[in-house]
């Protein structure tokens, strides 16, 4: 790497037009796809969690039971 401020804005230029040309690649989801994700990721959410709280509740519960 050279010590040269040109250097640095010409790279710096390169770079910013690439992360550019990379953007417009880019396919966004449609509405349907966002929003059955969406659902899909809370779903998934409310089941760990149930499943954890009942893990949580049973082993309180246990735990009452061994000391008393």
């Amino acid at each position: 790497m050279q010590w040269n401020p040109a250097v640095w804005v010409q790279d710096g230029r390169q770079y910013l037009s690439e992360v550019r040309s990379e953007f417009r690649k880019i396919t966004w989801p449609s509405q349907k796809e966002y929003t059955g994700g969406t659902i899909g990721v809370l779903v998934i959410v409310a089941i760990i969690t149930a499943v954890l709280g009942l893990a949580d509740f049973a082993l309180s519960q246990f735990l009452r039971w061994i000391l008393p």
